[in-house]
């Protein structure tokens, strides 16, 4: 197994046609950095190649923010200077690699400040989640249902840096959202009321107060309001912890 992560971690292809890619775009990119050997075990864990896009974020980063930290995508280890867990404790990967081990309904890749989810299809999607296996889908705070992306995960991170993102977000984005936002630590979102889930009604008649909160703590309140809209989320929303190490 070493001299086969020995081999992979040489082809930096793809990690480095990335770097450039964000380098030359308009997401304020902020690309962590990782822990060697919790990277490498994320890599071994997710049974994917080095150079393929999940491989590379995971072998070679601690995540990466775009938008000052309005999107965090998950690397292969923690960041505890910026409090981003990894994908694997995000997913909750075994303590040790197991390769019997595989997330065969897919992984969240990515959250949005709101609370929103990017979430990877494996080969059999479960929870009543859309999509085909290998598509990016989200999971939108405003309807707590699941929206096909129609993409690939490298097609997906091309959508990211393309400038597109913002107006995914038409509707959602306030005057000065991009100061809240670098204020938080990346295990924080920012908590809406009424939230994004509430009737035109309840929006209407109160004023949007937006509030620092842990990101556990706002995935917690959708799962909760989605449980009784009678929707079946299981374990969609991640482990999301208020601290990392």
């Amino acid at each position: 197994m070493t001299s086969e992560l020995n081999v992979v971690e040489n082809d930096q292809t793809s990690w480095l046609i990335l770097v450039d890619v964000l380098s030359r775009s308009f997401a304020a990119p902020r690309i962590l950095p990782a822990d060697h050997d919790k990277a490498v075990a994320s890599l071994c864990q997710l049974q994917v190649a080095a150079n393929s896009s999940l491989g590379a974020i995971a072998l070679n980063s601690g995540g990466i923010l775009l938008y000052d930290g309005w999107l965090r995508i998950l690397g292969g280890s923690p960041c505890p200077e910026e409090s981003l867990p990894s994908i694997g404790q995000v997913n909750d990967f075994p303590v040790d690699v197991d390769r019997m081990w595989t997330p065969t309904e897919g992984l969240i890749v990515a959250h949005d400040v709101l609370g929103g989810i990017f979430f990877l299809n494996g080969l059999r999607p479960g929870a009543g989640r859309p999509g085909v296996p290998g598509e990016v889908i989200y999971f939108d705070p405003a309807t707590l249902s699941w929206a096909r992306m129609k993409m690939s995960h490298s097609e997906w991170l091309a959508w990211c840096v393309s400038g597109d993102l913002p107006h995914f977000y038409d509707g959602r984005l306030w005057p000065m959202w991009r100061q809240d936002v670098m204020a938080l630590r990346a295990d924080q979102g920012i908590a809406i009321s009424p939230a994004l889930w509430a009737d035109e009604a309840a929006i209407a008649d109160r004023e949007v107060t937006r509030t620092a909160v842990p990101m556990a703590e706002i995935l917690g309140r959708q799962f909760d309001a989605a449980r009784l809209k009678g929707r079946r989320l299981d374990d969609s929303m991640g482990t999301y912890p208020s601290t990392t190490s």
